[in-house]
């Protein structure tokens, strides 16, 4: 089995993949991270010195490649790899994941990203609370269309991570 994790940044993918695969003795992925090994650059320097066009690129073909991958694995999207390239549709296609969308309101995400936002690059410029707020409101908005689609959807708040963990594990048997 395949699980996909999605979800808008700081909904804690990576955080409960990595302890999710351990539970479930998966291989783990980080897409960001996966990313980042194979461009020899971080994220933050991959939007700075290429654009978010080249990332997004980089990042559906990446997802391709791991989606060729025989064995069982737990992974991490990016808050935006279902939004792009047709990766939903191509994560739906398939009969071997399952997506999982980590679905958290715009208060939690943006009290996680207040302390947080110099290394993520989509929100580093915001200088006030309220900016980060509207800006989290308008994606969320955007992606939720695509988030939706994910054949579980499972709401986070005021969840603790292994109440969070036990209900993934629960729909996943």
């Amino acid at each position: 089995m395949k699980v996909f994790l999605l979800g808008y940044m700081a909904s804690g993918k990576s955080t409960i993949g990595s302890v999710l695969a351990k539970k479930m003795n998966y291989k783990f992925i980080d897409l960001d991270a996966f990313i980042e090994t194979q461009e020899h650059l971080s994220i933050e320097q991959i939007f700075k010195e290429k654009g978010e066009i080249y990332f997004r690129k980089k990042e559906s073909e990446y997802l391709q490649l791991i989606l060729h991958k025989r064995d069982d694995f737990i992974i991490a999207l990016g808050g935006g790899t279902p939004c792009y390239g047709g990766s939903m549709e191509l994560l739906k296609q398939r009969n071997d994941t399952t997506t999982i969308y980590l679905r958290a309101s715009i208060s939690t995400i943006v009290d996680r990203l207040k302390h947080e936002k110099s290394k993520r690059p989509l929100v580093a410029h915001l200088d006030t609370d309220e900016a980060l707020t509207e800006f989290v409101g308008k994606h969320l908005f955007e992606r939720s269309y695509f988030y939706n689609q994910a054949e579980v959807v499972m709401p986070i708040d005021e969840k603790d991570m292994d109440e969070i963990i036990d209900d993934i594990a629960k729909k996943l048997i």
